[in-house]
């Protein structure tokens, strides 16, 4: 397996002349094994990120490489989810599986695939179409952890479960990616549910990488500071600050001690992200490989 599951250098997607780039000059590297938040607002991109990488879209500019090769040569080693969950209404459940098992015939994994299955108490019987929003998802993850993929790549995967199955089937995935070492991609809008789960952050904003890199190494670079409001930051990196009467509250990159005066403490993974999605300005930060800092 190669060390490197997704790698792009200035990767860019245009729709159409009018409209402004959904990914706009985006380069990163994600290793293999690790399991990666991709977040960012509407619009941010990571759709069609996870596109390319599974080789449905073509970038404008730039290349992305997955698992060491191009995406369309890497199809069989990958496993997509998206957020329309697309299936065949007409098949039923049982049929939906089999006909995973006949088009993966090296690589199926029946019994993880009927596991998810069975843990939704879902009828092999009945047909995709009779199917909730959410049983929907069940079936299609069964789909794309049965393939037994090297890379997991993960659109919104949640959003239609209710908590206890999205829990439920979040533990599922993290069990099964470290049992097989398997690279996943999830993209998602809700923040705290990727807490604790994910080790890698790929953070997009108006189509640009904004963060990325292994998430401890990301949230151990900031610092949240209180401290009074005529107290100066200089030389530090200032992401975010708010003032509340006298008092100043900001998230910083500190270069060097903070000085006397200041109560610091470690961000959380929302607080790190929902600040740079408030501070758009603020300078970009790559840690994914030894040699990268700031760009």
């Amino acid at each position: 397996m190669t060390e490197t599951a997704i790698e792009a250098a200035a990767l860019s997607k245009r729709f159409g002349r009018r409209r402004g780039p959904a990914l706009d000059g985006c380069t990163f590297r994600l290793p293999a094994g690790r399991v990666c938040a991709v977040v960012g607002p509407n619009g941010a991109g990571k759709s069609t990120l996870l596109s390319l990488a599974a080789g449905l879209l073509r970038p404008t500019d730039g290349t992305i490489t997955v698992l060491g090769q191009t995406p369309a040569a890497a199809r069989e080693r990958l496993a997509y989810v998206a957020q329309d969950k697309p299936l065949h209404p007409q098949l039923t459940v049982a049929d939906t599986l089999r006909l995973g098992r006949e088009l993966n015939p090296r690589r199926w994994d029946d019994r993880v695939a009927e596991r998810i299955v069975a843990e939704g108490d879902l009828a092999p019987d009945a047909k995709i179409r009779t199917l909730s929003g959410g049983q929907r998802t069940r079936v299609a993850l069964a789909l794309a952890l049965g393939k037994r993929p090297e890379l997991l790549l993960l659109d919104e995967p949640m959003a239609d479960l209710d908590p206890l199955a999205r829990h439920q089937l979040m533990a599922t995935l993290m069990a099964d990616a470290a049992e097989h070492g398997t690279t996943v991609v999830m993209s998602s809008h809700v923040v705290a549910e990727l807490d604790g789960a994910c080790d890698h952050l790929l953070l997009l904003g108006a189509g640009r990488v904004r963060l990325a890199g292994p998430l401890d190494d990301l949230l151990a670079a900031h610092k949240l500071v209180t401290g009074r409001a005529d107290a100066s930051l200089a030389p530090h990196t200032v992401v975010e600050s708010r003032t509340t009467g006298r008092q100043l509250t900001a998230l910083v990159r500190p270069d060097g001690p903070l000085g006397d005066g200041w109560q610091t403490t470690a961000p959380t993974l929302e607080e790190l992200v929902l600040a740079h999605l408030r501070a758009p300005e603020a300078p970009a930060l790559r840690l994914d490989t030894p040699q990268e800092a700031a760009v």
